[in-house]
């Protein structure tokens, strides 16, 4: 099967620099958040065998989502000036990996995964489509031809979540997520949901009547008291509903041929681990990019042999 791998950049740097002691090379570099995020990159290129591989960023820009709500996000803080410094290093690697780079003003990478998800599922050449993230919110794309790949403890363990396990893992179905979420609210995003209903209420409304344009629809038939709840937040409840659901259609396009995996020049990449120390992962880079399950290639054996490894083997 055909392989889409789109990954959520700005997600899997934040894991990997909050999941790793501060690492830095003989230079003083800090590369902690790099090394996580490129051992993440190579261990899910062995794990999937993709065909066609996509980063997306979030810009320091304000979004839509801002703009309609100026608290969204308010209470988050800000990008620590140790991983600030690591995003372009970053970025290098991905991009001397003949990886393309997807970001836009505006918009949340989430928002440019969810139209590049859309666009994938109408082409007949990406049979499946698999979203890197450690953004739960990113759940809500999960579908026939969709999964989600997530790390759930710091970078070493990860589930990949299907239909199935969402609904078991959430209690309701994926495209359901932006609903429960509505009515629950959402912390860390700082939007408020409906006073006073909480995940457990949250569930039993959306398994009754599905959306929460039907749970309005039907407030006649719901207790008076949560009905109260939800005609006194009405305004906060439908805010919430767009805050919460990602888009699929940002102004941006899907070019499968574009995304396809290709030779690289292994000199090139190899250079920049060792500029970075990255010398373990040095010898899991094949000769060919495709070969990334088969044994460590002689040539990259014969470049890390002498060489005593200095950085973490955390995969």
């Amino acid at each position: 099967m055909k392989r889409l791998i789109l990954i959520d950049g700005n997600a899997i740097l934040h894991r990997a620099f909050h999941a790793l002691p501060p690492l830095t090379t003989s230079k003083g570099e800090l590369v902690n958040a790099v090394f996580g995020f490129t051992s993440m990159l190579l261990k899910i290129f062995e794990a999937f065998h993709p065909e066609y591989v996509a980063v997306c960023f979030d810009r320091k820009a304000p979004t839509f989502r801002k703009e309609k709500f100026k608290g969204y996000q308010a209470k988050r803080p800000a990008m620590v000036d140790e991983l600030v410094g690591q995003i372009e290093r970053v970025k290098e690697v991905v991009k001397t990996l003949n990886i393309p780079i997807f970001e836009k003003d505006g918009f949340e990478a989430d928002d440019l995964i969810g139209t590049l998800v859309e666009q994938a599922s109408r082409e007949t050449k990406a049979h499946e489509t698999i979203v890197v993230t450690g953004d739960r919110d990113l759940l809500q794309l999960v579908g026939e031809k969709t999964k989600v790949y997530m790390p759930v403890k710091g970078l070493s363990q990860a589930t990949l979540f299907d239909e199935t396990l969402v609904e078991e893992k959430m209690g309701v179905k994926p495209k359901q997520i932006p609903d429960f979420k509505a009515l629950i609210g959402d912390q860390s995003d700082n939007y408020p949901g409906v006073l006073g209903i909480g995940p457990k209420t949250a569930i039993d409304l959306i398994k009754e009547y599905a959306t929460l344009k039907k749970i309005y629809q039907n407030l006649e038939k719901i207790s008076p008291k949560i009905a109260e709840k939800l005609r006194k937040e009405k305004e906060n409840a439908e805010l919430s509903l767009y805050l919460a659901t990602i888009i699929k259609n940002a102004p941006i396009k899907l070019e499968l041929e574009k995304c396809r995996l290709t030779d690289y020049d292994w000199d090139k990449v190899a250079k920049l681990f060792e500029d970075l120390e990255f010398r373990s992962l040095i010898a899991r880079l094949p000769l060919d990019i495709h070969e990334f399950q088969k044994p460590v290639t002689q040539k990259a054996q014969k470049k890390t042999e002498n060489t005593k490894d200095q950085q973490m083997g955390l995969f």
